[in-house]
């Protein structure tokens, strides 16, 4: 089931601009860094109360998030929900006709399980859903 709003992540070109200005300008906690080297990108996260703001950047200049950038530019590039049983959800999802980028959750930031919805399944939004592995 679907618990909460885990994150709202935004598609950034300069990763250390974009931590000052929440950091800086914006008075946000820096969580700190991360490179989910499957997916290709340096995260940067800012704990928001009950949900967090996670900064999303090409990691070594490759990956997918380059062509986001190029065809879109910086801008919301997810939202994400947290699942308490992520297997259920993406079942019962599929069900219903959703589309998934994968087959099965990889891995990703903060060691959860991940899946992402295909924008055409959601009016254009790209959603992950995660389920962090507590052990």
């Amino acid at each position: 089931m679907i618990v909460s709003l885990d994150h709202i992540a935004i598609a950034v070109p300069d990763l250390q601009k974009s931590i000052a200005r929440f950091l800086e300008d914006f008075g946000l906690n820096y969580e700190g860094s991360e490179d989910a080297v499957e997916a290709k990108t340096t995260t940067a996260f800012f704990p928001v109360k009950g949900t967090s703001i996670e900064l999303v950047h090409p990691l070594n200049g490759e990956g997918p998030l380059v062509n986001f950038l190029e065809k879109r530019g910086p801008g919301i590039h997810h939202i994400c929900f947290e699942s308490d049983d992520l297997d259920a959800d993406v079942a019962r999802l599929r069900e219903k006709g959703y589309q998934f980028l994968s087959d099965e959750p990889t891995i990703g930031a903060h060691n959860a399980r991940v899946i992402f919805i295909h924008p055409k399944s959601c009016d254009g939004v790209l959603i992950e859903l995660n389920e962090h592995t507590h052990g």
